[in-house]
């Protein structure tokens, strides 16, 4: 991954190019992106966003779960879906995946440009966000073979209860960890590796940043309430050649 765009806005970038084009790229701290933003604020942020990347983003009210939705049309901010991922193939739409500390993962098909953005935090590992995505894309006939992992939380640094710890490690036995200081935790980034292993995919790019150590990303677990959000973001354009492949099949 190049370090960033030329307004440095958008950072972490990855582009995968043949008959689509598939773009990736992680949105800097200063759009913010939080649901608690001033409404101006945050329309300034996906306009920006939009200007920058060339693709119109699309969002989610994200709760924690494991619903996927499809999208094919843009969404304004009260039109957003309530899941935890979206899928498409429709160029031009970004699909963003919030996060200040849980996982923004990334899938993309470049073969059928079928993309997805999905928001893993605790629960939605748990709940197996991840592998209901990458489900939700093969039932489109899709084979999403590359993933990216956003920035997160590392395993060093996530604390939690015991108890919950186990509740977690049950069901995902990778996540499993301890902190710097010699406490239960989980590592949310290893468990999700874990799943995209358990699917079949191999080609997995990571951001190696902890969002609590670096404080040039947003951090729940550094900053609490005043932590806004930042985007993993996931867009397709078709290319002259994959058009005319396209049209000469029908």
């Amino acid at each position: 991954m190049s370090v960033s765009d030329a307004t440095g806005l958008l950072r972490h970038r990855d582009r995968i190019e043949g008959d689509l084009v598939i773009e990736v790229a992680f949105t800097d701290v200063s759009l913010s992106l939080g649901d608690a933003a001033p409404a101006e604020d945050r329309d300034h942020a996906l306009a920006t966003f939009a200007g920058v990347a060339g693709a119109l983003p699309v969002t989610m009210v994200q709760v924690h779960g494991a619903e996927v939705a499809h999208v094919d049309l843009p969404r304004t901010w009260d039109e957003r879906p309530t899941c935890d991922a979206l899928i498409t193939s429709r160029p031009g739409l970004a699909l963003l995946a919030r996060a200040a500390d849980c996982v923004p993962v990334l899938l993309a098909d470049p073969a059928t440009g079928w993309v997805a953005a999905a928001h893993a935090g605790r629960p939605g590992l748990a709940a197996g966000v991840v592998p209901a995505t990458i489900a939700a894309l093969r039932e489109q006939g899709a084979d999403p073979s590359i993933a990216w992992i956003g920035p997160h939380v590392c395993g060093a640094c996530y604390e939690v209860p015991a108890d919950l710890q186990e509740e977690v490690a049950a069901l995902v036995p990778e996540s499993r960890s301890t902190t710097s200081w010699g406490t239960p935790a989980l590592d949310l980034g290893a468990g999700v590796r874990a799943q995209l292993a358990a699917a079949g995919i191999a080609d997995v790019r990571a951001v190696g940043t902890c969002t609590r150590e670096d404080a040039s990303w947003p951090s729940y677990r550094r900053d609490g309430a005043a932590a806004t959000r930042f985007a993993g973001a996931i867009w397709v354009e078709h290319t002259p050649a994959w058009l005319e492949r396209k049209q000469s099949s029908r």
